[in-house]
């Protein structure tokens, strides 16, 4: 039996973004400037699966991912279905238990794994198809700088001013 997959395309102020979800919950959130390469590349990463259009039924899920994505402190209440092996899957849980506003390394985490060697995390985080819920424009290298996205220094950049304007709101 095969996987269903329904998608659709939104649009914020950090660009264009591909919401895919299956009757679990929200497998991919990407950005993106090539619609029909976002769309490949779930292809590629779910190939059992069958992936279809559905603009109007996604419609409430990609408003509140645009909202998501100028407003970080909104909780979506979305369901997520993260599609990746068991190591990823503990790295990117990992991810969603560093709070808004802060952040960490991937040493850091590697070392919550148990090991010294950051090259497996940093391969968990690349691999990662959900932005933003999954967090994974948190982790800095060790010395605390922006070192790559997935999606983009300048969104991790953005991301990451955003999510420190909320915090601070919240605490005045």
């Amino acid at each position: 039996m095969s996987d269903s997959i329904r998608y659709a395309w939104g649009s914020s102020s950090l660009g264009n973004f591909l919401v895919a979800v299956s009757d679990q919950g929200l497998v991919a959130f990407e950005f993106g400037t090539e619609w029909e390469g976002l769309l490949d590349a779930l292809r590629e990463r779910l190939p059992q699966a069958v992936i279809e259009p559905d603009e109007a039924g996604l419609a409430d899920t990609v408003a509140k991912l645009a909202r998501l994505v100028e407003s970080p402190e909104g909780d979506p209440g979305l369901a997520l279905d993260p599609r990746g092996s068991g190591y990823e899957l503990k790295v990117w849980r990992l991810l969603r238990e560093t709070p808004m506003g802060e952040t960490t390394s991937y040493g850091a985490l590697a070392a919550k794994l148990g090991t010294r060697d950051a090259r497996d995390v940093t391969k968990a985080i690349a691999a990662n198809m959900i932005a933003i819920l999954v967090p994974c424009h948190r982790v800095l290298k060790k010395d605390g700088s922006i070192s790559g996205y997935r999606w983009g220094v300048r969104r991790k950049r953005a991301l990451l001013e955003r999510e420190r304007r909320a915090v601070a709101q919240r605490a005045a």
